[in-house]
């Protein structure tokens, strides 16, 4: 698992927001469209693309995209 593909893959799950805009430094949360129905959707993409699963807290611990990928990565 490559962090340059887990950003990519984190970014294409959101439609307003330009993904060239998302990093692994962006803090997420601070994203216009950030909210409850987008956090499922990345834990969605993680089971789906990763085969991982995260859970609302491992969502918490994170506050950056490499932070949560450092997260998906470990489990």
């Amino acid at each position: 698992m490559l962090l340059e593909e887990f950003v990519y893959k984190f970014s294409n799950c959101f439609h307003l927001t330009d993904p060239l805009d998302i990093k692994s430094d962006t803090y997420f949360r601070n994203l216009e469209e950030w909210g409850s129905m987008m956090a499922l959707i990345i834990i969605a993409m993680i089971d789906e693309d990763y085969g991982k699963t995260i859970t609302a807290d491992d969502l918490k611990r994170a506050n950056t995209v490499g932070e949560l990928f450092e997260i998906v990565k470990s489990k």
